[in-house]
């Protein structure tokens, strides 16, 4: 998650949140309040936030929230399955889809990132098993006082992502991949002052 707000107060009556989540719109504050941080254990859920932190590589988490329900019908409502099996033409045909980022190299990598997700889910049992092995099982919980002594990258997303990386994946560096454990609850970084802190 991008650290573009450094307040961690909020206003007066209202709920105190993690500093990136304040003066958002309703839908990027819903995404803090009841999805952030949350732990995952559904594969389709796992395939869904792989998607869309690729596709945010470069741009603000906001332009891609704001497009999740493009990439969930452009991405066959995220079921690897049908992603992996996606054309060419299939895939050239996104390049002007107005409601997903039309990268070429993110677009194509959806495919590719499904293909290599398949495959883990095949040796492993499921891509849940395989993800939550690089924090022993149990969410990391971690003290942030402040929005500047959150990481950008860690050591287990650097193994992780080094891993995917062998895999085949693309757009899995480690600073994405570290975004990627935040959001699905492999680590809890909500700042100690926030209000999901303590219900995640």
């Amino acid at each position: 998650m991008e650290k573009e707000t450094m307040t961690e107060q909020s206003q007066t009556g209202t709920p105190c949140r993690c500093g990136w989540a304040l003066g958002k719109e309703d839908y990027y504050v819903a995404y803090h309040d009841h999805e952030w941080g949350v732990p995952v254990h559904d594969d389709r859920k796992h395939f869904e936030m792989l998607i869309l932190e690729g596709a945010q590589a470069g741009l603000s988490w906001d332009t891609i929230l704001r497009r999740r329900e493009g990439y969930r019908a452009a991405y066959h409502q995220f079921d690897p399955q049908k992603v992996a099996a996606m054309t060419d033409a299939e895939l050239e045909s996104l390049l002007s889809d107005t409601r997903i980022i039309r990268n070429r190299l993110k677009v194509f990598a959806a495919r590719k990132n499904a293909r290599v997700f398949l495959k883990i889910q095949a040796e492993f049992g499921s891509f849940d098993c395989y993800i939550w092995q690089f924090v022993g099982g149990q969410p990391i919980v971690n003290r942030w006082q402040s929005m500047t002594e959150v990481p950008v990258t860690t050591p287990q997303s650097d193994a992780l992502s080094k891993d995917l990386k062998k895999r085949g994946m693309s757009f899995v560096g480690s600073t994405i991949l570290y975004a990627h454990m935040q959001a699905i609850g492999l680590v809890n970084d909500h700042l100690v002052s926030c209000f999901r802190y303590t219900q995640v």
